[in-house]
């Protein structure tokens, strides 16, 4: 690793001030990631500006919505009575990820921002786009078990890594940021980026911008809600497939049903169409195949991959099943 500069920020403007007047900034919290990404080289930053005294950590419960600190550290979120009570899928996803010790340091807002675990982009030997833009991307005809099957593009086939992404995706989250140019709000729909011809773009986030909160609706589909996580070993492992999904039911019927999908899309995977396939429908093992149906019909497997086109067919039966027994 090369040597950098810190300095200790102490309020969000002032975080945003000197990264911008520094050149080579970036912001550090708890550095789970960003320290191995430029221990190996894979990013390289000439200052850090911790950002852990900002004042922007936290869990708040406040106008129908829950309010989570981008500083707030995993474990403080996923613990949180009421987030376990009205959030399930959020404290599910948090516990599924990482380790016990990872959890009591990373932040939430380092998390949604955590890089690929793509095996060419962590290694500087290997071409990749993410790192080099035009290099290639060698995972399309390489080892590609852990890629995308959705969304991709002839750049690009990383999977998005955040577990904590896909469940606020199916919940329909804000992202709060603030940057030079002051402050903004982003959906989270609109907050990560498909790779296209420009993969090294993965967020919407503009230069020198700081996550400082996201914000959660609260819903009856929300407390009513899951986070299933497949992955080759039980602990401290990245999703093969996952599913968040919130359900709202009446009877057998479905009024409302928010699904979001990781380890197959190289950004948290969305398709409204698969919750339409739902809605007002009775939750059968016929309507659910067919939203399975819909979920992949446009997926492009690989070679190595090509298992979880079916995989995460029947962990979506899964989690349905468990939220409200599909007959």
């Amino acid at each position: 690793m090369r040597a950098f500069g810190y300095t200790v920020a102490r309020s969000p403007a002032e975080a945003v001030r000197i990264a911008a007047a520094t050149s080579g900034a970036t912001f550090v919290a708890g550095g789970t990631d960003l320290l191995n990404l430029m221990r190996d080289g894979a990013e390289v930053h000439d200052h850090l500006v911790d950002v852990n005294a900002l004042g922007i950590g936290g869990v708040d419960f406040e106008s129908g919505r829950l309010r989570v600190g981008a500083a707030a550290r995993m474990r403080e979120v996923a613990e949180h009575p009421r987030v376990r009570r009205e959030f399930p899928v959020l404290s599910e996803a948090l516990l599924a990820s990482a380790s016990p010790q990872v959890r009591n340091m990373a932040a939430i807002g380092g998390n949604l921002l955590q890089r690929t675990r793509c095996g060419y982009f962590r290694d500087p030997g290997s071409a990749c786009n993410k790192r080099v833009p035009g290099s290639g991307c060698p995972a399309i005809t390489g080892h590609n078990r852990g890629h995308a099957i959705l969304g991709g593009s002839e750049h690009c086939i990383a999977a998005q890594p955040s577990d904590l992404a896909v469940a606020l995706t199916a919940l329909d989250a804000t992202v709060h940021l603030l940057g030079p140019a002051g402050e903004r709000a982003v959906p989270i729909a609109d907050f990560y980026l498909l790779p296209g011809s420009t993969p090294i773009r993965e967020t919407a986030m503009r230069p020198g911008e700081l996550i400082t909160r996201v914000d959660v609706p609260r819903t009856a589909a929300a407390a009513r809600s899951r986070y299933l996580k497949l992955r080759d070993r039980a602990t401290f492992e990245f999703a093969v497939v996952s599913v968040a999904a919130a359900l709202r039911t009446r009877g057998r019927r479905v009024e409302d049903v928010r699904l979001a999908f990781g380890g197959v899309g190289t950004r948290p995977w969305r398709d409204v169409r698969v919750e339409e396939a739902l809605r007002g429908r009775r939750l059968t093992g016929r309507t659910v195949a067919e939203a399975g149906r819909v979920l992949v019909r446009d997926a492009r497997p690989r070679e190595g991959n090509g298992f979880k086109v079916e995989l995460v067919r029947r962990a979506l039966e899964s989690v349905l099943d468990d939220l409200g027994g599909v007959r």
